[in-house]
């Protein structure tokens, strides 16, 4: 039976020209949606498509303008009987952000792909075309329910949240943490690692059209308190500490924090390592810390958003969350 799905472009690398096929610059977000599907019409997918152009830019620039348009087009297509799938074209910068931003917000009733590629359209070895055709069958696939969003790139499927960019060149640039790969896929084959973890399909959080400002620390050392007060600002409502090791940072920056913390600014410690877990450490009980476990910080930062976002603040509820997730 042939699959209908909506394919929703946000730009990137997948979409981008360098006008040359060996040339290393070149311009995210130059290919439409009509023009893509155009060609991947002729591939024999077994799919039929429908398309909308969200946004055509580098995902260096993807922020809540683009998040805002995106995730109701989402919804729209998951609300349509003559939909069975959706995927998004995105750049690969940010892509674990907005993957990880729509897991958190949508229902996991159908599935939803997000698919880019590491080299642009006219590159020799260019990637997006077997990526998306990957895509195409994990979003024909019934039993991609139920797994909320997931990440197709380079033969692999990845789940939202544990989908992180590990490179900057190459076509093997993904990497899963704590759950490496969750399948493996190709144009005609697909297997799944596991059962679907999403049974009951619902959104864990409302959508918010204004997220509150939440920055990221990146801790070094000699990092000193009169850096950590400026970076942070007037207006954040919350800090991410990229921490050094599990989560750790310079006795002064945690004073500071300490401080910021008592006038409410919430404080969640992850670490700059590229795996590992921060878990809760006794002084964290005393200075009102957060633990990101294993979330890396841009994946905190979304999370800290939606949680402030939502109403819940209280340390041990944002604590209970990021043990969960």
């Amino acid at each position: 039976m042939t699959s209908r799905i909506t394919v929703l472009a946000t730009g990137g690398t997948i979409a981008g020209i360098a006008g040359s096929a060996i040339a290393k610059d070149y311009v995210a977000g130059q290919i439409t949606i009509e023009d893509y599907l155009e060609e991947v019409g002729g591939l024999g997918l077994g799919a039929e498509f429908s398309g909308r152009q969200i946004a055509n830019i580098d995902s260096a620039d993807i922020g809540p303008e683009v998040w805002n348009a995106l995730h109701p087009a989402v919804i729209e297509a998951l609300a349509d009987d003559d939909c069975d799938g959706v995927i998004v074209t995105h750049g690969t910068d940010t892509l674990e952000e907005t993957a990880f931003l729509l897991d958190l917000t949508l229902p996991a009733s159908k599935p939803v792909v997000l698919v880019g590629a590491m080299r642009p359209a006219d590159a020799v070895g260019y990637d997006g075309l077997r990526n998306f055709a990957n895509a195409v069958r994990v979003a024909s696939d019934a039993d991609a329910a139920g797994r909320g969003v997931l990440v197709v790139m380079g033969d692999r499927v990845f789940g939202a949240r544990d989908v992180r960019k590990v490179r900057t060149r190459g076509t093997d640039a993904f990497r899963g943490f704590p759950r490496e790969s969750v399948a493996l896929v190709t144009p005609s084959s697909l297997e799944w690692f596991g059962a679907p973890w999403r049974p009951d399909a619902v959104a864990q959080f409302d959508w918010c059209d204004a997220l509150p400002e939440v920055v990221i620390l990146y801790a070094h050392a000699a990092m000193d308190a009169v850096a950590v007060e400026r970076m942070i600002g007037q207006d954040a409502r919350g800090v991410v500490v990229a921490g050094v090791g599990e989560g750790n940072m310079p006795e002064v920056v945690r004073q500071e924090l300490v401080r910021q913390r008592a006038s409410g600014l919430h404080v969640v410690r992850a670490s700059r390592a590229d795996e590992g877990l921060v878990d809760r450490e006794a002084e964290d009980d005393a200075n009102g810390f957060t633990a990101a476990r294993a979330l890396n910080p841009q994946k905190a930062r979304i999370l800290l958003q939606l949680l402030i976002a939502n109403g819940i603040t209280e340390p041990a509820a944002i604590q209970r969350v990021f043990d969960g997730s």
